[in-house]
């Protein structure tokens, strides 16, 4: 598939979920700007409409103004104070969100120069579940995996067994 493309694996295991999932003929709501995984869902037949850059937290309009079959949100709630007020703001009865989890040997990463590449929350699969359930969502699919890297050290070595991102495919509760 895409294994010339870093980072291949969480794009190769991102898109076979949502193959599995949602069918090309629905058009998703991609929250945050254009991206690499973005461009790749096109390539392989979605309608992608992405948000333009705004300030979730502050700003819902896309949310709630656009029309889409599926809200997607690909490693974004991290990085948002209130994934909650969002996700009761969803209009479609699909969604498909993907986390990196809360790992206990590695602290939430916060770039030292860009005030937007934060992270505000690492889940842990339960916190994500609830938050789901408590919005009115019900999880037909998860599925965790981890991600290695070639570095030496006792953390990178703990990253070949401890997964490090969650995925999940939920629908609206009837």
């Amino acid at each position: 598939m895409y294994e010339k493309t870093f980072p291949h694996k969480r794009y190769n295991l991102t898109l076979a979920f949502l193959k599995k999932h949602i069918p090309t003929t629905n058009t998703l709501l991609d929250l945050g700007i254009e991206n690499p995984f973005s461009k790749i869902m096109k390539e392989v037949g979605y309608t992608v409409i992405n948000t333009g850059g705004e300030d979730i937290d502050n700003n819902q309009s896309a949310i709630t103004e656009t029309e889409y079959d599926v809200f997607a949100a690909f490693e974004i709630f991290e990085h948002l104070l209130n994934p909650y007020t969002v996700l009761q703001k969803v209009k479609s009865d699909k969604i498909i969100i993907s986390v990196p989890l809360r790992l206990w040997f590695s602290p939430a990463y916060r770039s030292k120069t860009d005030m937007w590449d934060r992270h505000y929350h690492e889940f842990e699969d339960w916190q994500l579940d609830w938050l789901l359930e408590k919005t009115g969502w019900v999880i037909k699919d998860r599925k965790k995996w981890t991600n290695p890297t070639k570095k030496l050290g006792i953390r990178p070595l703990l990253r070949h067994f401890v997964p490090r991102y969650y995925i999940v495919y939920a629908e609206r509760a009837k």
